[in-house]
Parts: C-alpha cells; sequence; structure tokens
C-alpha cells in the first residue's frame, strides 16, 4: 500500500459546518498506552509531531506516532517520590523554538515543592538537566497533597501557576486560601522574561505589603486545572472540592485579576459556616460564584473529583467548537458546555460518547491536554493511556441488490477505516468476486438500481471511476485505497459534509462482454 498523503484538516472547518456534519457523535481513539502515572500532556510550539507527556514519579517522556520513548527527555526520578503529587504540570516557553525553554511544577521526596526551568539540550530528544533554575520554591508544603497545580503560559505571555490550599480533608482549621500573605489556594501570574522574583509590575497585589505579590486571583481549594480560551481569553477553571460540592468557574477575559473565589468560606456556592476567621458573610458580592457546581456521590463510581479541561478550538470536530470539556476522575464522566453571552448553554454528558475505540471507559481521567492544531486529548490514572478526542466517523451502508456470478457467489462491498476525511484511512473493499479477475470500482451521488451486465447498476448520476483497474486476488477480494487529494475528476472530490455511493464492476467469465457487479455502499465524509 502507498503512503498516505497528509490532509492539510485545517482547511475542512468552513465547509464541514452542515447539517449533515453536525449530527455527528464524539469518540476516542487510544494513541499509547504503558505510561505510569500520567499527569499532563502538552506539544512544544513548532514541533506538531511529538508529544510530551509528564510522568508523575519519573519526568518528562516522548511519545511520537503513538510510540513512547524509552529515555526520558527529563529524569526526575532521584527527586520525586511515589507517596505525594511528584510532578504535576509542566508548560513550554512560547518561543521555545529559538530559546528552548520549558518549566515543570513537581513535590520532592521530602514534600517541597518547586518551579523549575529547564532546557533542550543540542539533543531534541533530550533536555539538558544541567540548565535547572529554581523559579519558585524549593516551599515546604503542609501536607502531601493539594500543592501546586498548573502551569501555562496565558494569551499575555505571562506564566500562570495554579496552587491549592495544602489543607487536607478534616482540617477545620486552616484558611490559607483567603491569606494573602501566602500563595496557596490561589493563581500566580508571573514574568519569567523579568529577573527574579518575576513578578510584573500589573499584577493586582504589586507594591502592597505583607502580601504574596505574585497572586493574580485567590481563594480556590484545588485548582488541579484551569485552561485559557485561545479565541476568547476566558479563563476556565476546575476547582476541586472538599467534601460535598466540586465547580466550575469561568471568568471573563480581563476579569480574573484581584477576584476572591469563596474557598473556604464557599464550597461550591454553598456557605461552609466556617467559623475559624478570614470569611465575609457568604452572599458578598466580592466572591465570584461558579458557574456549574455537582455534588459527591452518586451512582457508583461515586462523583468526587472535578477535572477541568479545554475548550476545544481545533478543526477535526467542528461539532465541538467552543465548548469545554472536563471529567469527574473517580466517576470517570466526561461533560461539556459553551459559554454563551455569560451563561451556560449546550450542557451535554458526554461520558457515552467518549468511549475508547477498543471499549470499556476511560478510568480515572487525570488531565486534559492539547496538541498545536487544538485537538484534546485525556489521559488515564489506570491504563496509563493516551486518548484523543476525535468524531465519530463511520458512516457505511449498502443498499441495492447483488446478483450471483458464474460460480455462484455474491460480489459484497464493505470498507475499513472511517469516514473522515482528515484520518485518511478509507479503503474500498469487495469480496466474493470471481478470482483473478479484473474489476474497477466506481462511485457517484445517486443510488439506482438499474439491470446493467448480468447485475445491477446501484450508483446514478456522474460516474467516477476509480482507475486503474484492479486484479482480484485468489480468494476472489479486491481494494482501493481512497486518495481525497487525487480525485479522477474535479467535480467528483470528496469533501466534509458530502454523501457518495461506491461499487464495484468486474469481468465474469472467459466470454467476451460478460460482466457483473457487486451491491451499493453509501458513504458519508466528515471532517
Amino acid at each position: 500500500m502507498t503512503p498516505r498523503k497528509i490532509i492539510p484538516c485545517l482547511i475542512l472547518l468552513i465547509p464541514a459546518l452542515n447539517e449533515s456534519v453536525q449530527g455527528q457523535e464524539l469518540s476516542t481513539r487510544r494513541i499509547a498506552t504503558g505510561l505510569r502515572k500520567p499527569a499532563y500532556i502538552s506539544q512544544a510550539p513548532g514541533d506538531d509531531t511529538r508529544l510530551f507527556v509528564l510522568e508523575r514519579d519519573r519526568g518528562l517522556r516522548i511519545v511520537k506516532d503513538g510510540v513512547i520513548n524509552q529515555d526520558l527527555f527529563l529524569d526526575l526520578t532521584s527527586e520525586l517520590g511515589s507517596f505525594n503529587e511528584g510532578a504535576t504540570c509542566f508548560a513550554f516557553h512560547p518561543d521555545y523554538q529559538t530559546n528552548g525553554r520549558f518549566f515543570v511544577l513537581y513535590m520532592d521526596r521530602q514534600e517541597f515543592t518547586h518551579l523549575a526551568e529547564f532546557a533542550v539540550s543540542a539533543d531534541p530528544e533530550f533536555a539538558d538537566p544541567g540548565t535547572r533554575i529554581q523559579v519558585l520554591g524549593p516551599t515546604l508544603q503542609p501536607s502531601a497533597i493539594h500543592n501546586w497545580d498548573c502551569l501555562k503560559f496565558g494569551p499575555d505571555g505571562k506564566l500562570y501557576v495554579s496552587m491549592g490550599d495544602g489543607v487536607l480533608v478534616g482540617n477545620e482549621v486552616d484558611n490559607f486560601a483567603q491569606d494573602l500573605s501566602n500563595s496557596f489556594g490561589s493563581i500566580l501570574r508571573l514574568d519569567i522574561d523579568l529577573p527574579a522574583p518575576h513578578i510584573p509590575p500589573d499584577n493586582p497585589l504589586f507594591g502592597q505589603p505583607g502580601v504574596d505579590e505574585h497572586i493574580w486571583m485567590f481563594g480556590l481549594r484545588q485548582p488541579w486545572r484551569f485552561a485559557f480560551d485561545p479565541l476568547t481569553q476566558d479563563l476556565y477553571i476546575g476547582d476541586v472540592g472538599a467534601q460535598e460540592w466540586e465547580e466550575i468557574n469561568v471568568l471573563p477575559a480581563g476579569t480574573a485579576a484581584g477576584k476572591n473565589m469563596g474557598w473556604r468560606c464557599l464550597e461550591g456556592d454553598s456557605c461552609t459556616n466556617y467559623t475559624g476567621g478570614g470569611c465575609l458573610n457568604c452572599t458578598d458580592p466580592s466572591y465570584v460564584p461558579p458557574v456549574i457546581t455537582y455534588a459527591h456521590g452518586g451512582e457508583p463510581p461515586a462523583l468526587c473529583a472535578v477535572i477541568g479541561g479545554e475548550v476545544y478550538r481545533g478543526a477535526k470536530v467542528p461539532t465541538l467548537h467552543g465548548a469545554y470539556l472536563y471529567a469527574d476522575f473517580c466517576a470517570g464522566r466526561f461533560w461539556s458546555f459553551k459559554w454563551v453571552g455569560g451563561q451556560v448553554t449546550d450542557h451535554v454528558d458526554r461520558t457515552s460518547q467518549l468511549l475508547p475505540d477498543l471499549g470499556g471507559p476511560i478510568d480515572q481521567p487525570t488531565s486534559f491536554g492539547k496538541d498545536n492544531a487544538g485537538e484534546i486529548y485525556i489521559l488515564s490514572n489506570s491504563g496509563g493511556e493516551i486518548y484523543k478526542i476525535v468524531e465519530e466517523c463511520q458512516n457505511t451502508s449498502t443498499y441495492c441488490t447483488s446478483t450471483l456470478n458464474s460460480i455462484g457467489t455474491l460480489a459484497s462491498m464493505s470498507s475499513s477505516g472511517t469516514t473522515s476525511i482528515c484520518a485518511n484511512d478509507f479503503v474500498l473493499e469487495v469480496s466474493g468476486v470471481l478470482p483473478d479477475k479484473v474489476g474497477l470500482f466506481f462511485y457517484g451521488p445517486n443510488q439506482i438500481e438499474a439491470p446493467f451486465g448480468e447485475g445491477f447498476r446501484c450508483v446514478g448520476g456522474s460516474i467516477f471511476r476509480l482507475n486503474p483497474t484492479a486484479l482480484a486476488n485468489g480468494a476472489g477480494e479486491g481494494l482501493r485505497v481512497i486518495d481525497y487529494e487525487d480525485p479522477p475528476q474535479p467535480e467528483g472530490r470528496i469533501n466534509p459534509g458530502s454523501t457518495w455511493n461506491f461499487q464495484y464492476w468486474y469481468r465474469d467469465a472467459a466470454t467476451p462482454g460478460l460482466f457483473n457487479l457487486s451491491d451499493g455502499l453509501q458513504a458519508s465524509f466528515c471532517p
């Protein structure tokens, strides 16, 4: 089989937005398996061929074409332990292709947390550990969990860092998230191109005494994952709750600075009646309410911990455009919604759709991530797996009548792969034809059933032949790889949203001019 051409899928978004494409559902495709405690996934700017995955007790690893490099890109095993949060997130500098800089959040074996900078070595498959620079920390944590969580460059080029409150469930005393003298329960904002301590002068607490001037917003419990919408620049936060409620927060672009999200005075939108001090009245307008909450419990496996996700702005799944996806770690449940006009819209349970192509649920989702094209990935802790969200695209059906040929078999059409133009893996197949006989696949826009040769022509309208002719094998089987970039004629081009009908013609016997046909195969194509 000849190598596949790379289809420029980004150009497919606009023609794909029609009724037939919007009717598609979602699915997931397993990209790789065999990781250990995967925590975060991303791509380096300018590098569209490799995925980088952070393993919580080992370091950064490269995945390319579904193959996991055995050697770590960044080996942190000497510092990481197995009984705390370990390495939780990483981010590449926006100018990584020029300066090779990237940043990693992790907790060491002594439960000190670090934000460290590294640089790639002369070999792009490995970082240079000798380039390490301490950006924040080491900071001794009050507990082994709810510590430094997520790390991303924002649309303003600044580095945002989310911090858990460091408080274990059952601790009814500490209220670190409302104490601005420390960074717990906050999202920090750094300008890593400024000298240490990297505090941008437009941070809301800049120049104020007795506070951590890195703080951008506060009052969070465990903002395990946050995301910026690349189009609107709105900020989405998945904040893990304590004993009762999980929450999602959305802050429109330009409104997050200095905001108080309410913990531990509020859990979700419910008052905690915390009496340890540092709280305002629960209805105080300075607290920013969540846009979505959900309670713990429910049918086993019970809901327990929200995993904040990403806003989809890719091109391969246009039905998802503008939707924010999130999950629950314990239950393996998935949802999406769109934030439109300051309101949650199109809130959909996606669990039944986001089943792996190999069957079974995605257990213990730990993180979402994106590649440079905006396509979204999911990490599974229990299986050490990477899944990519794709559009369910198996839209084929047979029709029309196939007649017995001279050896008494019926020629039947089928296909393999998907009808996704971007996946570029659609193959026409036929079986039951005469062995070692010449045949030809052809297609057209309409369905008919008209006598033709020793059978029926099932394709009407303009007919496009998939030349050259093909010789069936000794088992009476043939196939044709569809090349979307090289149609027989321009008007026969297969585009997203189009539906075509395929059939197979073949020589039946030694008698000149005698031929037969298969049944028909209808296929609807999506991005």
